[in-house]
């Protein structure tokens, strides 16, 4: 198995423990985080090696990153295991999964790249490298099977986890915060790179909703103790440490069910945010390269998971060269002194929540299991075109 980020390595987690009730002795190794490593994985490089953003800092570490790939694919065609699991990292999997299934090794690959919303031709190259497709979003499963890539849509694991009615009294309790106090969590990304870009304009944002809402409180959960270390470096590089900031060290999930309101940088967390009925913003900068990169070749209007899951602005975007202080307190500012907006927004995530709610890891073991049997010789299918 190949996670590689945050996000990834909780998906794995939840899908080695379903993999696990079915075959108690299977072993899983390869590149992992922390969450599958306390599910019984053996990570031979840890997923923070890969967690790299934009095309601009992957060219960067370039050398590393296909240095590992290199020693990952010359073990397991040495030793061959009974089938490779590629979690998302689509750049890094689908290389390693199309010379494994050209060598009879199943490869399976879990989260379909976002080919429904940029770079729509990389299905050609999903088709000679992957057995078989495990879909989080209903609308994914026609796109495969249109070019005859076998598909499973298995639903979202976070909306499994994430219970349908949140208690935000009791999470407030938890993190031994006030009842009654006006909360924003802020969520400047999971990885170095997204709070290089992010953390200032957080932080600037923080300010100025600060102005507005002087009894306001901010909490921040920072995934490692390096994007920890850049947060506080910005902290002081901009002379905030008066600001009422919270930092929490994980509790994401915590944070934003026990906050108001929520400013996030496009990714999953946008989805949690979504999964827990949170008005929201959605920021996001990449480096100049980047950004004109994806711009070229993205197809749809929104870049956040609930937007584009109910095809609509459900809640605010800013991005790049809008994504400033600015515009990204009033909108916040706006949206928790309107409660009617705030309980439309919740309606919608109630419905967005319940269509995503399959028990996903259970489902998507059922799909791998045919793989997994000692008794079943795999052949590679005729190549989709």
């Amino acid at each position: 198995m190949v996670a590689g980020e945050a996000s990834g390595d909780l998906l794995a987690s939840h899908l080695i423990q379903a993999l696990r009730r079915r075959l108690p002795a299977a072993e899983f190794y390869g590149i992992g985080g922390p969450k599958m490593q306390a599910a019984g994985f053996r990570a031979l490089f840890p997923s923070e090696k890969l967690a790299v953003h934009g095309y601009a800092e992957a060219l960067r570490h370039y050398r590393e990153i296909a240095g590992i790939r290199r020693k990952l694919l010359n073990d397991l065609l040495a030793d061959p295991p009974q089938a490779f699991i590629g979690v998302d990292a689509p750049d890094f999997n689908l290389f390693l999964e199309r010379r494994l299934k050209g060598r009879g090794i199943p490869a399976i690959h879990y989260i379909s790249p976002s080919i429904w919303a940029w770079r729509g031709g990389r299905i050609r190259g999903i088709a000679r490298s992957v057995s078989h497709m495990l879909a989080l979003f209903p609308f994914e499963e026609d796109l495969y099977r249109a070019r005859q890539i076998p598909v499973s849509y298995v639903g979202h694991p976070l909306a499994d986890v994430i219970p349908l009615e949140v208690d935000r009294a009791a999470l407030r309790e938890k993190l031994d915060l006030p009842q009654e106090q006006l909360m924003f969590a802020l969520l400047p990304g999971s990885r170095r790179a997204e709070l290089r870009h992010m953390a200032d304009t957080f932080i600037e944002t923080a300010r100025q909703l600060n102005q507005r809402f002087p009894q306001a409180r901010f909490l921040v959960p920072l995934a490692t103790r390096e994007t920890r270390d850049l947060f506080e470096e910005a902290l002081y590089r901009l002379s905030a440490q008066e600001l009422p900031i919270t930092r929490l060290f994980g509790h994401a999930q915590d944070a934003m069910g026990a906050a108001d309101a929520v400013l996030v940088a496009s990714g999953t967390a946008t989805l949690e945010a979504a999964l827990l009925k949170k008005p929201m913003v959605i920021a996001y900068r990449l480096s100049p390269l980047s950004w004109r990169l994806m711009r070229r070749m993205g197809y749809q209007p929104w870049v956040g998971l609930p937007n584009i899951l109910a095809g609509r602005f459900v809640v605010p975007e800013f991005l790049q060269d809008d994504a400033t202080p600015e515009n990204l307190a009033q909108a916040l500012g706006n949206l928790v002194v309107d409660r009617e907006t705030c309980g439309r927004i919740a309606d919608t995530f109630e419905g967005l929540h319940r269509r995503l709610r399959l028990n996903s890891a259970e489902r998507a073991a059922e799909a791998i299991l045919p793989y997994l049997s000692p008794t079943q010789t795999w052949t590679p299918a005729p190549q989709a075109v």
